[in-house]
């Protein structure tokens, strides 16, 4: 079985490119050598492969890996048969497959230099065939549509993260410490083997660019939540920080790739993204439903007159700039951003600090539409009461039972990232409610009670053939419910009045 599998695998890689032919016969034996073998069985017999099979093969890699992944682990070769241990090792297998970092550089100039288009479009194919965006568990992620009063929403549930069993979170606890890579944003993750708390990475690879004259590298997430969901980053560890060269790096990314936009979360906890720790970017090729929404009031700012600047309509609080100059959307920026950072209004329940600690920021996103630069930013602001614990612009306390997780720049764009459980806990929610079961004594449905006896009320007929729909409506409503809590001037006349007296002071 695994002599075939090692045959299937370079099959693979012949089909997809990632192997050349003259390389066949090499990467066969490299894969004797990770499996302990001596020899291939059947020599004589050559290993061909075409791009006429690379859809049938890229098919079949999922269950080739895991004939190798059952064969090292009845032959001693994991330390543990789990999902954690899986996953280290067959980013090995994958890694004789992949070439050396400067040949992937050289390839993607080459297609850079036909257009920023075919480059991106071979890094992001190569990003797939080499395992690292693992194709057959994105495919499983659910994804639908949601209609809103402020447009459709893209709603997912992430099941492209595996979920670690309790001997790998076991042994994550107690391995050694290691700063190396400091977190998984670091250049150094580049061929890294990885370790039972740090992913393998051996199958990466990573563009280096430069942006605002300092090197910064370019690479895919392994979980795209989108169409080519890239991640930009800095090839020095140091902490994200939203100021005027955030707005200049922005653009001079855009510039390479006009196809792309590219976006920051804010820099302060709760309104902020997971990592926090290492100045980074995420874009993609990709139009958002933020992206997509309307101004529906426009305004002028004294001595910008030639940027176009206004209000989207959209739950959370967005001012649009855009001009054919993107220098001056910069500068407009930077004005926007120093007004917001000391701004307060009691009224509005808005305050730039407490207690010495800074509340205001910004999310920003840039992209290129038609001749003109856009530039969308995003009021955050990150203030907890009592009441709110979590943040007062944060999702309520009534929604945590779908999302309580922060609002980083993937939501607040319009595209729900929502946790894993809940493709159970929907399943088996459709179930009692088809079968008049008793929702708030169930210990796991219990925290949906209330939200089923608020919606279900609306619907005359609920049966087996709608209950799944009726969900995925509902689930999309709570989301829009979730980005209205996070804007800070809600879309309330009340709410735009104070929107307005914030774009007033920017004239003052």
């Amino acid at each position: 079985m695994i002599q075939k599998s090692i045959r299937e695998l370079v099959r693979y890689g012949l089909a997809t490119g990632l192997v050349e032919p003259e390389d066949t016969i090499y990467t066969a034996n490299r894969l004797l050598e990770l499996f302990g073998l001596e020899e291939l069985e059947d020599a004589d017999t050559p290993i061909t492969a075409d791009k006429s099979e690379e859809a049938q093969l890229t098919g079949e890699l999922e269950s080739i890996l895991k004939d190798m992944l059952d064969y090292a682990a009845q032959n001693g070769l994991l330390e543990n048969n789990s999902v954690v241990y899986r996953d280290l090792f067959d980013t090995k297998i994958m890694s004789v497959l992949v070439a050396r970092p400067s040949e992937i550089i050289r390839k993607f100039n080459t297609y850079y230099a036909q257009s920023p288009e075919a480059a991106t479009e071979y890094f992001y194919k190569f990003s797939q065939d080499t395992d690292y965006i693992r194709r057959y568990r994105v495919c499983r992620d659910q994804k639908w549509i949601a209609h809103t009063k402020y447009g459709d929403l893209d709603i997912t549930i992430n099941l492209s993260k595996p979920e670690k069993d309790p001997k790998a979170i076991a042994a994550a606890k107690n391995a050694k410490q290691s700063g190396y890579p400091k977190c998984q944003l670091c250049v150094e993750n580049e061929g890294y083997a990885g370790r039972v708390n740090h992913p393998a990475r051996q199958n990466h690879r990573i563009i280096p660019i430069t942006i605002n004259g300092g090197q910064w590298g370019f690479q895919y997430s392994p979980y795209v939540y989108y169409n080519e969901h890239c991640i930009v980053f800095n090839s020095q560890h140091i902490p994200m920080k939203i100021e005027h060269n955030t707005f200049v790096k922005l653009f001079d990314f855009v510039k390479l790739f006009p196809h792309y936009m590219l976006g920051s979360n804010a820099d302060l906890p709760i309104v902020g993204g997971s990592i926090l720790s290492h100045d980074h970017f995420q874009g993609g090729h990709y139009e958002f439903p933020m992206a997509k929404a309307g101004v529906d009031k426009t305004f002028t700012v004294k001595g910008f007159e030639d940027v176009t600047a206004g209000i989207v309509n959209w739950p959370m609080s967005v001012i649009r700039i855009s001009g054919p100059d993107s220098d001056r959307l910069i500068a407009l920026a930077d004005v926007i951003l120093d007004k917001w950072r000391s701004y307060t209004d009691e009224e509005a329940f808005i305050y730039a600090e407490t207690d010495g600690e800074p509340h205001n920021t910004i999310t920003p996103i840039a992209r290129k539409r038609g001749d003109n630069y856009e530039l969308d930013l995003v009021l955050r602001n990150n203030i907890t009461t009592e009441e709110h614990p979590m943040g007062v612009y944060h999702p309520h306390a009534k929604l945590h039972h779908i999302k309580k997780e922060n609002i980083g720049l993937i939501e607040v764009m319009g595209l729900a990232v929502l946790p894993s459980r809940l493709d159970g806990e929907m399943a088996a929610l459709e179930k009692a409610i088809l079968e008049g079961a008793d929702i708030r004594g169930d210990e796991v449905l219990g925290k949906h009670a209330d939200w089923v006896e608020e919606f279900l009320p609306r619907y005359e007929n609920v049966t087996a053939d709608n209950i799944h729909e009726i969900i995925q409506t509902e689930i999309g409503q709570v989301f829009m419910e979730v980005l209205e809590d996070a804007g800070v001037y809600k879309r309330t006349a009340e709410g735009q009045a104070a929107f307005d007296r914030f774009t007033a002071v920017l004239n003052q």
